[in-house]
């Protein structure tokens, strides 16, 4: 038997399902798994139980994975330590002694949160502090800062080449059925997705060109015309006090701006350099390859980079980061031992739940790619097959995966669960129906790329404009604006940008070309941009 057939679909609806009832992703995925290997134990609790057990723990035991899992702990770890330094707050005070107007201190907020691309959270809640009593100061709604930040934290996070965000989607992709027959690294092929990611780019764009041009609309127009005007920075009356508790400054007094940028700078270094490395030092084999000057000469540069081994990489590169900083941080005496100790365990256990839900994430791949022979359902398989038997188009595949996405996520206010739940599905699908119609090569890859993008699309669109999303309640709380303003003001543009990206899919679905999307999109990105702006904008 190759699969369970239509009774594989129970564990990814019923995951589903509950995601959308409870809002909670990790019960969900749990009993998404346990539904799973009961369906494989043929009802019996105690196999399924010991199954669903045995798959979490391979899922750990798997080599990649582990580096994964202890890079997302110890990025954990170094936002930990830079967080207690408070060195953010020194690098926004030697910004804002040569920022003098409301378009200068935005547009280096929208930086600011380019460049902390490393953690979601610690860029809602430090930025948000930081450049509150500057954007106070310049007339600048709450609403409008806490927009900002909300728009430079997930949809940074998911396009930057070094995040716990792109290990976490690599080992899902890694894992999901049909991959390996790209024959392209999990690293290549992230670094291909960025430009398919198309509710990502245009979001970080739309702030850009909003804070640009003063062309806000909607109830953000309204928000930003009574703070230059009337000097309210927020609507007390009809959405209620600011909520949530606003992080303190604990920088000590020689903290300097370079100590904020020093990690970053370090784990993009470490990063460069280990990718190349990890594929020359594996090629060693002591015979033909006998040292690293012999590797370094039969394998190009790019070829190192491309063949790479990504979690031992990024591993390599965090740790490596991490004691730098825990030495530097130390010496400037910005950190003590026992207050540097105390920093990482807080920052690792701030990673927990991203950890469990990528442990699950792992296994309930696992569980719906493997046949019933290797203990799974086999899933993959029958839908391969049903949907390729069933005539389905491939083109309108990302349409479909980018609305489903959209919704899970908005439901659940999370991405990284919407990315477990889709990509297992949607990869062997899209393979399926790419190689039916003899797609191969650039065309196969390309194919697979456009739904991929859109899942990412979609899922970011739930975390950046749910209101039950974390990054949403921190931004609102880092800008100490009413959490129900922030939500208002900013779901009109969320809805624009989702727009115009299921546009751009639709487009590239068609024609199998990221060309015809992305010139879709920028097209509707600036007209559509110039309508709304004129209907219900500052001066409509």
């Amino acid at each position: 038997m190759d699969h369970f057939g239509i009774f594989g679909l129970l564990p990814p609806f019923l995951t589903i399902a509950l995601a959308l009832i409870t809002k909670d992703v990790i019960i969900s995925l749990f009993i998404g798994i346990l539904s799973g290997t009961l369906i494989v134990a043929g009802g019996n609790p105690v196999a399924a139980g010991m199954a669903l057990t045995d798959w979490i723990a391979n899922s750990l035991a798997d080599g990649w994975n582990i580096r994964i899992f202890l890079f997302c702990g110890l990025l954990g770890a170094l936002v930990g330590m830079l967080s207690k330094t408070g060195a953010a707050f020194s690098f926004g005070d030697w910004a804002a002694g040569k920022l003098k107007t409301k378009k200068q201190s935005l547009m280096f907020t929208w930086f600011f949160g380019l460049i902390v691309f490393i953690d979601d959270y610690f860029n809602s809640l430090t930025i948000g502090t930081v450049m509150r009593p500057l954007t106070d100061k310049t007339g600048t709604s709450r609403a409008k800062l806490a927009y900002i930040l909300d728009s430079t934290a997930a949809p940074v996070c998911i396009i930057a080449p070094i995040s716990s965000w792109v290990v976490y989607v690599m080992s899902v992709i890694k894992d999901s059925d049909g991959f390996s027959s790209l024959g392209i690294s999990e690293f290549t092929y992230f670094i291909k997705l960025i430009p398919y990611n198309l509710y990502a780019i245009f979001t970080i764009l739309l702030v850009a060109v909003i804070i640009i041009t003063e062309k806000d609309f909607g109830p953000m127009a309204k928000s930003e015309k009574r703070a230059l005007e009337d000097k309210i920075l927020f609507d007390e009356i009809k959405y209620g006090l600011p909520a949530g508790k606003i992080e303190e400054d604990p920088r000590g007094a020689n903290t300097r701006p370079m100590d904020m940028l020093l990690p970053i700078i370090a784990l993009i270094i470490f990063a460069v350099v280990f990718f190349p490395l990890t594929t020359w030092f594996a090629a060693i084999d002591g015979e033909s390859i006998k040292n690293l000057p012999d590797a370094v000469k039969s394998i190009p540069l790019s070829s190192a980079f491309n063949d790479t081994d990504a979690s031992a990489a990024l591993m390599y590169a965090v740790i490596f980061t991490l004691v730098l900083s825990y030495i530097y941080y130390i010496s400037r005496r910005l950190l003590t031992i026992k207050t540097a100790a105390s920093a990482i365990i807080e920052g690792i256990k701030s990673m927990v739940p991203a950890l469990i839900i990528l442990a699950m994430a792992w296994s309930i791949g696992s569980l719906i790619k493997s046949t019933p022979d290797e203990g799974g359902l086999g899933l993959s398989l029958f839908l391969s097959e049903a949907v390729v038997n069933g005539g389905f188009p491939l083109w309108l595949l990302p349409v479909v995966v980018f609305i489903i996405s959209c919704l899970i996520s908005f439901s659940t206010g999370t991405s990284w669960g919407t990315f477990a739940i889709m990509i297992p599905i949607v990869m062997p699908i899209t393979i399926a129906l790419a190689q039916s119609m003899n797609l191969d090569g650039n065309s196969l890859l390309n194919a697979t790329l456009v739904p991929t993008g859109a899942v990412l699309g979609g899922a970011i669109f739930g975390d950046h404009s749910s209101p039950i999303s974390d990054t949403t309640i921190l931004s609102s709380t880092g800008a100490s604006c009413p959490h129900l303003e922030h939500v208002a003001t900013q779901v009109p543009y969320a809805l624009f940008i989702a727009f115009i990206s299921l546009a751009g899919h639709l487009a590239s679905g068609i024609t199998n070309n990221l060309f015809a999307g992305l010139s879709l999109t920028i097209i509707l990105f600036f007209a559509g941009l110039f309508i709304l702006a004129k209907r219900y904008g500052n001066n409509s």
